[in-house]
């Protein structure tokens, strides 16, 4: 194929060419696909593959310009990337596309290429561990969440009160200040499931009672049209109940798990905590090298890579589009930090030799199922199924990298 290619823009790892097929190239491409429908084309009055050329040119005319217009865009993209020696790191935008008949086909290919990173420098940083310590606070606060856990609701005869689970038939007035039928709403009070006002209003009967007064909207009400707003509401309170936490006792760490005692429950909780915290240490040590590799060596990453993540943020947490731009503006810079630091991992990997090997994997496979106590094989054979292998390897790629810059840096 006959092409040109110009560089309209080269900014890190952005590209932005006009691409121009020769003429010549456009026609024999036309000429390729015409004859590919008149070999198969079926016209009233002709055996198929019989009908005269200009006819199914004719006939066909949009659907071989269409055909044709991708096929040349497809063998133009490709020869520009073997041409130009891109190393692609995203689906590339094609605009601004020029073509007619017969005559030179011209368009903008906008692409983003991986970046070169050759981190000059690695060594000599100075990071700070922060100190693992498990106070007894955080015992005592992970304890009571276990209970919580294991908390039973009991029927309530009186007022409820924060914390407590109500039944309510609940009516907001319409605009003309007529109240219609409650519709049943289940409530935890206090949760930030109705408006103060609303909360209060069923705060002052207990369960049979009926409780109408006029309620104010508040001010940072998520629907503009409603803050500030005074209406009339009714409130039936139909069931209230209270939650009733387990003693602290014996008998709720053997509910909790495999424990003989209170004391052994704690004793597991704050070995757990300490574990966390020293992982949590850990990973502040790893991020800060991290930052300090990126200070120190600078280097584009493709914008549609942090996007990617970005994107998979917004799933995970269930954003709505609409929030899209909030959620971008806050959560761009974690992207941007994230997708720096696999770069990072595997630039060293790759130029150190520190990728995970087979036998790594294997063993750190039998790992996990020491853990869990269970066959290596049968938890291999479910990872795979599952397709987590790659974490496995992800892990311990990550590990002999961290443990290579650790070797060269000083942790304080």
């Amino acid at each position: 194929m006959q092409i040109e290619i110009r560089t309209k823009k080269s900014e890190g790892v952005e590209r932005l060419l006009e691409v121009s097929v020769a003429a010549e190239s456009v026609a024999e491409a036309e000429e390729k696909t015409a004859r590919g429908y008149a070999g198969k084309a079926r016209l009233p009055g002709f055996r198929p593959g019989k009908a005269p050329a200009a006819l199914v040119r004719k006939k066909f005319k949009d659907a071989i310009r269409q055909q044709t217009l991708e096929s040349l865009l497809q063998e133009a993209y490709q020869e520009v990337v073997s041409r130009e020696k891109l190393n692609v790191a995203a689906t590339p935008h094609l605009h601004d596309v020029r073509y007619n008949e017969g005559k030179t086909l011209v368009f903008d290919l906008h692409v983003e290429v991986r970046p070169e990173i050759t981190l000059a420098r690695t060594e000599g940083f100075r990071v700070t561990r922060p100190s693992p310590t498990v106070t007894d606070d955080a015992v005592r606060e992970q304890i009571e969440q276990l209970r919580d856990q294991r908390a039973t609701w009991a029927p309530v005869t009186g007022k409820p009160a924060p914390g407590d689970m109500v039944t309510v038939l609940l009516a907001t007035a319409d605009d003309d200040g007529t109240l219609p039928q409650g519709k049943e709403y289940r409530l935890l009070l206090g949760g930030g499931q109705a408006i103060p006002g609303i909360e209060e209003l069923i705060m002052r009967i207990a369960p049979g009672e009926t409780a109408e007064d006029n309620v104010r909207w508040p001010d940072d009400f998520p629907d503009e049209a409603q803050r500030g707003k005074t209406k009339p509401v009714r409130v039936e309170l139909q069931d209230v109940k209270r939650k009733v936490l387990p003693e602290l006792d014996d008998a709720l760490a053997r509910e909790v798990g495999d424990f003989e005692s209170l004391d052994a429950l704690k004793t597991a909780v704050q070995g757990d905590l300490e574990s966390h915290a020293v992982r949590e240490s850990d990973a502040a040590v790893r991020q800060q090298i991290v930052d300090q590799i990126v200070q120190a060596n600078a280097f584009d990453v493709p914008p549609s890579w942090v996007t990617q993540l970005v994107d998979g943020y917004m799933k995970a947490y269930q954003v709505p589009e609409d929030e899209r731009e909030r959620f971008t503006a806050e959560f761009g810079p974690v992207a941007d930090r994230q997708v720096r630091r696999d770069l990072i991992i595997d630039t060293l990997a790759e130029r150190e030799q520190l990728k995970a090997t087979a036998a790594e994997v294997d063993d750190r496979v039998s790992e996990v199922a020491q853990k869990r106590n269970a066959e290596p094989g049968q938890v291999y054979a479910s990872l795979q199924k599952a397709g987590r292998l790659q974490e496995i390897e992800r892990a311990v790629t990550e590990d002999k990298v961290f443990k290579w810059l650790l070797e060269r840096n000083t942790v304080e």
